[in-house]
């Protein structure tokens, strides 16, 4: 059985079209409709009035309770550093949250990783180690006194090309290794998305799909909703 994680929205924006939900609500209908699809857990980017990524105690608890009043599977919120740059503040921020998710991304290549993903742990969030293609992260997080106590990784690869994406990707799975033991999440992004997505399937480990990583399906035609990259992924 594939385990398929749904990305809502990510820090795409109004420009990004319709489809990307942006408000609680429209965040709720599209990831009930992803989980009717098939997948088991969602990630979603709360949103500041102005369609910015935030980690506002208000924004977070806003989608967290939107998206629990209609599934019933895991949801997941970034701590990106685009969402708030002064690690202290985004510290600060957690520790404000009124609404914990049931897990949140930490991107192990940014400044103050570790005390945002202890942050995190300290208040029972579980913590989604985000390892990039192209940056220390790896090594980083190999070398934590964290990494065994997350809930999983996420190989991310950063590359966008359907060309070249798959051999990164080979290359980040090399660099991980065991990963302490933790689950892997293998993603792509943009061209690399789905290319990536079937080798992660080849191999047996986790993926996920959804208009924060691709607006489009194999063949090119924009994807009508996050829905309709969930069946397709699940169809590979």
């Amino acid at each position: 059985m594939v385990w398929l994680q749904v990305c809502l929205n990510g820090s795409r924006g109004t420009a990004d079209g319709a489809a990307v939900p942006m408000s609680p609500e429209d965040m709720a209908r599209s990831a009930a409709r992803a989980v009717t699809a098939g997948a088991c857990d969602v990630h979603v980017h709360p949103k500041s009035p102005c369609g910015q990524d935030t980690l506002s105690p208000g924004a977070v608890a806003a989608a967290i309770q939107a998206i629990r009043s209609v599934v019933g599977v895991p949801v997941g919120v970034t701590t990106g550093a685009w969402a708030e740059p002064d690690p202290a503040r985004r510290v600060e921020r957690i520790r404000s949250w009124t609404v914990l998710p049931d897990h949140a991304s930490v991107n192990w290549h940014e400044e103050g990783a570790e005390e945002v993903a202890a942050a995190l742990l300290e208040r029972g969030v579980g913590v989604e180690a985000g390892l990039w293609s192209g940056t220390d992260g790896p090594a980083r997080f190999l070398k934590s006194p964290l990494s065994a106590q997350v809930l999983r990784v996420l190989a991310e690869v950063t590359d966008h090309s359907a060309d070249t994406s798959r051999a990164t990707a080979a290359v980040l799975l090399d660099e991980i290794g065991t990963a302490h033991g933790r689950p892997v999440l293998l993603h792509g992004e943009e061209g690399g998305a789905w290319p990536v997505l079937r080798l992660a399937l080849e191999r047996g480990l986790s993926t996920r799909v959804g208009l924060e990583d691709t607006l489009v399906l194999p063949e090119g035609r924009r994807a009508v909703d996050n829905a309709e990259l969930v069946r397709r992924a699940l169809a590979s």
